[in-house]
C-alpha cells in the first residue's frame, strides 16, 4: 500500500521490502534472454531487463481508498508557483495546502496531455519496424508505463479534489500537429524535456512528509519508472543526431525549445487559484513575477541543459524560448 514505497532514501531507490537494487537499472547478471551481461549490451534490453526487475502496479501500490487527509500538501510548499510572494504570506496555512493540491493536480493533468502525445510518437517511430529486436520491444514497454501512469496521474488529480485541468486550447492544438510531425531527435529530446522537468520536482515531493502519503507514493513509481524512459530518450536522441547535418539540427533545435515553452508553460492552469480559492488576477500577476520559482525551474533543468548543450541543441534561436519559460 502506499506506505510501502514513500520516503525512498535514494533518488530511484525501491522500496526496501522489494530486494531491489538502489539505482532503477537491473543489477549485472545474466539476463535470461541474452546471456551474461557486457559492457556493449543494448541499452534497450538492459532496460527491458530491469522493468522486470522493478516496476510497480498503482492500482495495488497507491492507497486510493484513505480519504484525502486535508492537513497535508499536494506538493512541496517551495514549488509552489506563489511561494515566496507577498500574496503567499498572506494565505493561511489552509488556503497554502489547498493552492498546493490544485497545483499538483494541474502538473498531473499536464504530464496527462504529454504522455498521450509521447505514446503516439513512439507508436508512429515504431511502426513496421522489426517486432524482434529490443528497441521495438522497450518502445512498447514504455508506452505500457505510461497508459499506467496516465491514469495513475488522472486519479490522483481526482482524489486531491480537482476538475480536469487541460491545457489552453491552441496548446492542445499546436501538440496535435507536433506529435503528427515531429520525429527524430525532435520527437526524443521533447519527451526528455517533460520527463525531466517533472523529475526533479517529484524527487522533492516524493521525500517531503509534509506532501499528503498517496501523492508522495505516485511521484515515488513516476520517478523510478521514467529514468529508464530518461536514459532510452537520451540515448536515443543521440542516435539519431549523428545522422543530422547542420540544417536539419538547427531546426530540431527550435522545434525542441518550442515544445519545451509549450510544456512547462502548461504546467499550472491558470484556474488553479479559483479552485484553491485565490484572486485568479493578482495570483497571476504575483505568479508570473515570481523569482523564487523560476530560479526553481532553472535549477531543475542544469542537467537537461547540459546535455542539450552537449548534443548541440541549444542553438540562439532555441535559448530564446529556454529563457522565456524560465529554464536557464
Amino acid at each position: 500500500m502506499a506506505g510501502s514505497i514513500i520516503g525512498a532514501p535514494t533518488q530511484t531507490e525501491a522500496p526496501a521490502q522489494t530486494g531491489a537494487p538502489t539505482q532503477t537499472e537491473a543489477p549485472s547478471q545474466e539476463s535470461p534472454s541474452q546471456g551474461p551481461a557486457s559492457p556493449d549490451t543494448d541499452v534497450a534490453q538492459r532496460l527491458l531487463d530491469s522493468s522486470a526487475t522493478l516496476s510497480y502496479d498503482p492500482v495495488a501500490e497507491v492507497d486510493w481508498e484513505t480519504p484525502l487527509d486535508k492537513d497535508f500538501h499536494g506538493a512541496s510548499p517551495e514549488w509552489s508557483s506563489l511561494y515566496g510572494t507577498a500574496y503567499w504570506r498572506e494565505l493561511t496555512e489552509e488556503l497554502r495546502k489547498e493552492l498546493t493540491r490544485q497545483e499538483a493536480a494541474s502538473v498531473a493533468s499536464a504530464g496527462i496531455w504529454f504522455e498521450m502525445i509521447l505514446q503516439q510518437m513512439m507508436l508512429r517511430d515504431i511502426y513496421a519496424k522489426d517486432p524482434t529486436d529490443a528497441r521495438f520491444q522497450w518502445a512498447l514497454t514504455e508506452i505500457a508505463d505510461e497508459c499506467r501512469h496516465s491514469i495513475m496521474f488522472a486519479r490522483g488529480a481526482k482524489k486531491l479534489g480537482a476538475p480536469a485541468y487541460r491545457p489552453k486550447r491552441i496548446v492542445v492544438e499546436l501538440g496535435r500537429v507536433f506529435k503528427t510531425l515531429a520525429f527524430g531527435e525532435a520527437a526524443y529530446a521533447a519527451i526528455l524535456v517533460a520527463e525531466e522537468v517533472l523529475d526533479v520536482m517529484q524527487r522533492d515531493w516524493m521525500r517531503d512528509e509534509r506532501v499528503v502519503p498517496f501523492v508522495r507514493t505516485i511521484n515515488n513509481i513516476h520517478v523510478v519508472e521514467e529514468s529508464r524512459h530518461m536514459k532510452f530518450a537520451r540515448d536515443e536522441t543521440r542516435r539519431r543526431l549523428a545522422k543530422a547535418g547542420p540544417v536539419r539540427r538547427q531546426i530540431n533545435a527550435l522545434v525542441i525549445s518550442i515544445a519545451a515553452y509549450l510544456i512547462v508553460s502548461s504546467m499550472v492552469n491558470a484556474e488553479v487559484y479559483e479552485h484553491a480559492g485565490l484572486d485568479r488576477k493578482r495570483a497571476l500577476k504575483e505568479a508570473r513575477a515570481n523569482e523564487h520559482h523560476k530560479s526553481m525551474m532553472r535549477a531543475s533543468c542544469s542537467g537537461l541543459m547540459e546535455f542539450l548543450a552537449s548534443s548541440r541543441l541549444l542553438t540562439r534561436p532555441a535559448l530564446a524560448f529556454y529563457k522565456r519559460a524560465n529554464l536557464v
